[in-house]
């Protein structure tokens, strides 16, 4: 029977990062307001409340600020004693009087800080836990903790075994919506549960060695279409993240997208060897007084009456298993294994158009495939890097905590370009006669199904069309698991003139970053080599071309990000070829081309290593 897990995670905040300028407007700023203070704890006690009354279990995480509240820190343990929650601790809300006069300083995200003022501010806040509870947590969290902080924490406080450790493509698009303001970068994440490696918190561990020893979580679970194309804070399982995206009736207050998102995310469980995971991580700045999101408390309330009471009725009908975060991480660890993958095959729930998203993540990539666009390939982060990315003050990346990309349609255009140039993508070109046809402008959708130790997509066929010759074209797309590759076929079903002959054209177009602004691709080395034949371009933004009848590989090696991808291919005819770009277009080819005739397949495969 398919098992669908919840974590509901509380936070008694006392100071959230949304409400100060509320509770206090026309006033100078004091977090340490006695009405900011109370209404915090106040909401936390509602909140708190609705779950209990619908029969959840909640993970209740103090903050630094909770802690030296009486109040907050008896609840805690009462509703530990009488409903079995979890008092974990969390490393958001660390603003309150205490840590700015001791601290000096207005920041609050704890990977932003100097690696020694991290473990500084986690032995406080560790040691002031302890001081009120008399043990340390099972769990932490917050938007995002690096892989040193990570370590550091598990060494440090080994009871720790469950972490919420980033959230779900907040990057770019997140701070372009926020007016730039929003300095939480940290896209090419898992969307679900994972064991982050020791070397980088996005990239899952391979094998023992590579555990960082922690079970993490997403921040809040995202709809995995809608966020992608659009600013993820509104569109979660977080009741007020539909409100922030005003995703409801006004006049009658009802959020139908709310609980079908929730059900999307129990199907996952038919891609994932009958288990599926949502969570909701909630601090009382969603539910002020004064309302939120152009929305009133008695909405805002409401909505969050009425999520729990869907969690609450999928648990009474046996549908449902709410967990504290520990109890999660011993029941993950127990179902899943390093190299078992996490696969959603997404549709859109919200806008009514017939799109179809596949994400793919194990510990070697993540991957998106849009059948919107015959299957192209329109986000690839190589994990299998495992890269090394410190963050924080003091390191090369401040506030840019995301995994680079090696396609990235959002950032790199993707199919559809500008005048000049390329955007990233992974397709295949359809050729006759002096006809080209891109199969991103195929529409399709796909089937999942899983066999020999292979997660596949077989996609609906389409009919490419020529002047003088139509041919029905199938693509299936496989992950062999544990192997860091993705095979590619397309398969020809039939073709109006049974003697006719096509050429495929097998490309990928990528380059590396993190944003929408070009990397310095000096340095990159592309190669095709078959047999003892090898031809090098070092990348100089010239142009330059070289190709290889037969050849065995085609390749990129990027120092920058320690990476090499590259392709191989099963094919009549085949020729790999690679392709350097220019200023203008700072992109790099590789590929395939082929002959294809009826009833003939081409086969593809894309690779990914660390390049040291």
């Amino acid at each position: 029977m398919d098992q669908f897990i919840i974590n509901i995670i509380h936070r008694p905040e006392m100071v959230p990062e949304y409400a100060e300028k509320i509770t206090g407007q026309g006033k100078a700023e004091d977090i340490g307001r006695k009405a900011l203070l109370t209404e915090s704890l106040d909401i936390f006690k509602t909140q708190q409340e609705i779950a209990h009354k619908n029969g959840l279990k909640t993970t209740i995480h103090m903050t630094y600020a909770s802690l030296f509240n009486d109040e907050a820190v008896a609840i805690a343990k009462e509703h530990h004693a009488v409903y079995g929650d979890e008092i974990g601790l969390s490393l958001l809300g660390l603003p309150c009087e205490q840590f700015r006069e001791k601290y000096r300083t207005k920041d609050f995200c704890i990977w932003m800080f100097p690696m020694e003022e991290k473990k500084a501010i986690v032995r406080d806040v560790f040691g002031k836990f302890h001081e009120r509870f008399g043990f340390y947590p099972t769990s932490t969290g917050s938007y995002y903790m690096d892989a040193d902080l990570i370590n550091f924490i598990k060494a440090e406080y080994p009871s720790v075994r469950c972490a919420i450790a980033t959230c779900w493509e907040e990057g770019p698009k997140a701070y372009h919506t926020c007016n730039n303001s929003w300095y939480t970068l940290m896209d090419g994440g898992p969307w679900a549960p994972w064991i982050p490696s020791k070397q980088n918190t996005h990239a899952p561990a391979a094998n023992e060695a590579e555990d960082s020893g922690i079970v993490a979580i997403p921040h809040l679970s995202r709809d995995l279409l809608a966020c992608y194309d659009g600013n993820g804070s509104n569109f979660g399982t977080h009741p007020q993240n539909v409100l922030r995206g005003m995703i409801y009736d006004t006049d009658t207050w009802e959020y139908p997208y709310l609980y079908n998102l929730i059900d999307q995310y129990r199907h996952l469980a038919s891609f994932n060897n009958g288990y599926a995971y949502n969570m909701m991580f909630v601090g009382p700045g969603w539910m002020n007084k004064m309302g939120r999101w152009e929305a009133p408390y008695e909405l805002l309330k409401k909505s969050y009456e009425d999520g729990c009471a869907y969690y609450g009725k999928l648990k009474k009908e046996g549908k449902l298993l709410d967990m504290t975060m520990g109890e999660f991480a011993d029941y993950y660890r127990q179902k899943k294994h390093y190299t078992e993958p996490e696969c959603a095959l997404w549709r859109d729930i919200l806008y009514g158009s017939q799109k179809q998203l596949f994400w793919y993540c194990d510990p070697y990539m993540r991957v998106c495939v849009n059948m919107d666009q015959g299957g192209a390939i329109v986000d690839l982060r190589p994990y299998a890097a495992k890269l090394e990315w410190p963050v924080g003050i003091g390191t090369p990346h401040v506030q840019d905590a995301s995994y680079p990309f090696l396609i990235q349609e959002k950032y790199r255009a993707g199919y559809f370009t500008h005048y000049a140039g390329e955007g990233t993508i992974r397709s295949a070109k359809i050729c006759h006669n002096g006809e080209e046809v891109d199969l991103c402008l195929c529409r399709t959708h796909a089937h999942f199904s899983q066999d020999n130790g292979e997660r596949v997509l077989t996609l609906d066929p389409v009919e490419v069309e020529f002047s003088d010759l139509t041919v029905r074209i199938q693509t299936v797309i496989a992950f062999p698991e544990g192997t860091g590759r993705i095979r590619t076929e397309r398969r020809v079903l039939s073709m109006s003139d049974p003697g006719a002959e096509v050429t495929v054209n097998e490309y990928m177009v990528a380059c590396y970053g993190t944003t929408e602004y070009p990397e310095d691709m000096t340095g990159l080395t592309l190669a095709v080599e078959a047999g003892e034949k090898k031809e090098v371009i070092p990348y100089a933004y010239r142009c330059r071309e070289a190709a290889l009848p037969g050849a065995d590989t085609v390749s990129c090696t990027l120092p920058p990000i320690r990476t090499k991808v590259s392709m191989a291919c099963v094919g009549a005819d085949k020729e790999g070829y690679v392709r350097e770009g220019y200023a203008f277009s700072p992109m790099f080819t590789l590929g395939y081309t082929g002959k294809l005739q009826d009833k003939e397949v081409f086969t593809t495969w894309l690779k990914l290593e660390r390049a040291d």
